[in-house]
């Protein structure tokens, strides 16, 4: 062969490589979660992602021959990112989910390393609930970008309130007590609920807001207000209700539709209670209801109000003609209170026709005291309930007297 011809054969083969082992580096988002785990339209919330060179081993060879002789070059096996954003998602009406921040320069990622990076999203107003499917978009040099879906969750689903013990009518002497249930119908854990309610319409709320705290998801807690209106006539309560989806506040409102009357003609009168209770001992409390309308009403509950163990805790007398009278009887202990004055109310609930009626709570206090302490205002007691029995009396005998009017 002459020389020519081997110089024309060397040339070509410098023009060929041959590549023996080359990986490229492998990048995958190795988790991700959402703050909150599910967006309401509007929100903005935060996305974490963490993004690893799932390669093995750190290097590979690479051998170039030519001619008759071979070199092999021993590489490190990187990545470096030029860019990290999120391309967004949308409903058919345009509104979308989307990130407000690219990454640029990131630099190199060695086999085995990881980057945990954060993205603000945001839920556009509007935006229909469902699953959307945003994509990471990593561009990496010298190799194919890497794109990674991501489930968003949007729901409409909020938190509810609800009325557990409210009643269509209440008077507008002393206080009425009102019950109410926030519930969580959100797939995800809230934070932060709290109740306010409106205290316009000459309505007195105590306390003037709760705070409940957290809602796991599906869970309900009860709250209870004091109502003391102060005008006779129909008028609306109105409760906010307050709750954080991830850092993103909303409130939802309540409006119940209810009328203040004068109910004293039921009544729950105290015949006696010690005004001192021993711990250790179980004290009797005796009152009486008595129906002074000219109707019969049905569902007659008294219900006691304390902090004290009493027993039973609700007495059910059922229906009361006119003019029936009704006697009830706790047991009250001071086992579970510390020494000390308390509160001891009790409150009467009914039905009339299709209507339901609380009456004003009929309050009074009691002291806790050791055992070893005598009860020396037990004979004032007994002077203060023979003085209740007469003022119960002349004001019977004023019902009675006016009705004989009426009827006249």
């Amino acid at each position: 062969m002459s020389k020519i011809k081997i110089l024309v054969l060397l040339l070509l083969l410098n023009l060929f490589t041959i590549q023996s082992v080359c990986a490229d580096p492998t990048l995958i988002v190795e988790y991700y979660y959402f703050t909150p785990d599910v967006f309401m339209p509007g929100d903005s919330g935060i996305l974490s992602l963490k993004i690893k060179n799932a390669e093995t081993t750190n290097t590979y060879q690479h051998t170039t021959t030519s001619g008759t002789s071979s070199t092999t070059r021993t590489d490190t096996i990187g990545a470096y990112i030029n860019n990290i954003w999120i391309a967004y998602d949308s409903d058919n009406k345009g509104n979308k989910i989307k990130a407000l921040l690219n990454y640029e320069d990131i630099g190199g990622i060695s086999p085995g390393a990881n980057i945990l990076i954060d993205f603000e999203i945001i839920a556009e107003d509007n935006l229909s609930e469902g699953n959307y499917f945003p994509k990471v978009r990593i561009d990496v040099e010298d190799f194919d970008d890497v794109r990674y879906p991501l489930l968003v969750k949007v729901s409409n689903e909020t938190v509810g309130l609800l009325l557990s013990n409210v009643p269509n009518k209440i008077s507008v002497s002393g206080s009425t007590l009102l019950t109410l249930t926030a519930i969580n119908n959100r797939e995800n854990s809230v934070k932060a609920v709290t109740i306010i309610p409106d205290g316009k319409n000459k309505i007195e709320f105590t306390p003037s807001s709760s705070y409940i705290g957290d809602l796991n998801t599906r869970e309900s807690k009860n709250v209870s207000f004091s109502i003391k209106p102060s005008e006779i006539g129909l008028t609306n309560l109105s409760f906010e209700i307050q709750f954080k989806n991830g850092d993103n506040v909303h409130t939802e409102n309540l409006n119940v539709p209810i009328e203040v009357i004068d109910t004293l003609d039921v009544a729950p009168v105290i015949i006696n209670i010690p005004t001192s209770l021993q711990k250790g001992k179980t004290e009797r409390v005796n009152l009486e209801v008595y129906n002074s309308k000219t109707e019969s009403i049905s569902g007659v509950i008294v219900t006691p109000i304390t902090d004290a163990l009493v027993s039973p805790s609700k007495y059910f007398i059922g229906s009361m003609d006119p003019d029936d009278v009704f006697s009830a009887t706790f047991d009250i202990s001071a086992n579970s209170l510390e020494y000390g004055e308390y509160n001891l109310g009790f409150k009467v609930t009914f039905k009339q026709d299709n209507d339901y009626y609380e009456t004003p709570i009929i309050n009074t206090n009691f002291q806790v005291v050791p055992m070893s302490q005598e009860r020396d205002g037990d004979g004032l007691f007994y002077l203060t309930g023979s003085i209740i029995i007469v003022a119960l009396a002349i004001f019977l005998l004023f019902i009675f007297f006016k009705k004989r009017r009426t009827n006249k």
